[in-house]
């Protein structure tokens, strides 16, 4: 598998296409009454609900994972690696922690490779999540407390020899896998930037609204499309106000973990410690951050539906949340320079979780 560089700091898959059998661009919606109730001039939304697996990590953490173990076995790329004609060898583990979408991906790369997988995750994912992940054929190892005490379990895990880290954070800005992730997501970003390229400039997204856990998947597309956006080309991050970690990194250039127990409805971006990595790369694009109630995530998820849009979560929809927050002539707005004339990107990260086999794609 070939890799391109552009203006990311990161290589960028030239295809993923060979993972996934049928993989293609997920949509990228125009929402006319949706833009109406948000008082903005346009909103156009990236589907990834379309993604195998039903959410964008498939594009992340399968990818980290086949490239960490083609350097496991000094292999020059993950086509070598996925060789029929390769000779078997026995494959480490994938080890990762997660609060339900990274370790399906995880669990998704493993079983494409014929590797084991373990996926540690705290106690808030609910069943559903985990048997997602199970039925990938990864051991589950349940961790009594939030995200993070389950990301340090995994890296002890990978201390003692037990499995490759794949991890979607790091404190080390110059973090390997953590850049292969986040090369995934930039996939997603390229797709945005071919489904824009017939929209002239002057009629291109103002601002990005992008919701965070870590940070990974806002730092790739913000480094990717910030300079494809017309003015004033805000990046604006959005968290739970029960789990942002991400806007206090921002502010203060620091990585800290935030105190509580994380507990929102937004699970998949219930976490208290930002990327490095990812902070990094927010704060080179002057990303600024938003943070918005329960209530606010909630609404997001039935306004995306009545005004159009596609269903998914309280997770998925966070980007909107942030942008329902955000209108024109408050305080929220003046901060990221929106008004009724903006253009809005959002991301819809994830739709609603299949309840059966049937309707849960797998690779």
């Amino acid at each position: 598998m070939t890799t391109k560089r552009g203006p990311l700091s990161f290589p960028v898959p030239e295809s993923l296409a060979p993972l996934w059998p049928g993989l293609a661009p997920t949509p990228l919606l125009v929402l006319p009454r949706l833009a109406a109730r948000c008082g903005v001039a346009t909103v156009w939304a990236k589907d990834e609900s379309q993604r195998p697996l039903r959410n964008f990590k498939s594009l992340g953490g399968v990818y980290a994972g086949l490239r960490a173990l083609a350097r496991h076995l000094g292999l020059a790329d993950i086509g070598a690696l996925l060789d029929p004609r390769r000779s078997v060898r026995t494959l480490p583990a994938l080890l990762c922690a997660s609060d339900g979408n990274h370790g399906l991906a995880v669990a998704a790369g493993a079983r494409l490779a014929g590797a084991p997988a373990r996926i540690y995750l705290p106690a808030a994912v609910p069943p559903l999540r985990e048997a997602r992940i199970r039925r990938r054929g990864a051991e589950i190892v349940r961790i009594e407390g939030t995200y993070d005490d389950a990301v340090a379990s995994a890296s002890a895990a990978a201390a003692r020899g037990e499995g490759l880290l794949i991890a979607d954070t790091s404190l080390d800005p110059a973090d390997p896998v953590v850049a292969d992730v986040m090369a995934g997501y930039g996939v997603m970003a390229d797709e945005i930037l071919q489904q824009l390229s017939t929209v002239p400039a002057g009629q291109r997204p103002t601002h990005l609204f992008i919701q965070a856990g870590v940070g990974g998947l806002a730092a790739a597309l913000a480094e990717r499309l910030v300079a494809q956006l017309d003015a004033p080309a805000r990046i604006v991050v959005v968290e739970p106000d029960q789990a942002a970690c991400v806007a206090p990194a921002l502010a203060s250039g620091r990585i800290e973990r935030i105190a509580g127990d994380l507990d929102t409805a937004a699970g998949m971006l219930s976490c208290g410690e930002a990327s490095a990595p990812a902070v990094t790369r927010l704060r080179a694009v002057s990303a600024s951050s938003i943070v918005v109630s329960e209530s606010l995530l909630a609404d997001a998820v039935a306004q995306l539906v009545e005004q159009g849009g596609p269903a998914s979560t309280e997770s998925g929809a966070g980007g909107l949340a942030g942008l329902l927050a955000a209108q024109p002539g408050s305080s929220a707005a003046q901060s990221c320079a929106l008004t009724a004339s903006s253009r809005v990107l959002l991301i819809v990260t994830e739709g609603p979780v299949p309840v059966d086999a049937a309707t849960d794609r797998v690779p």
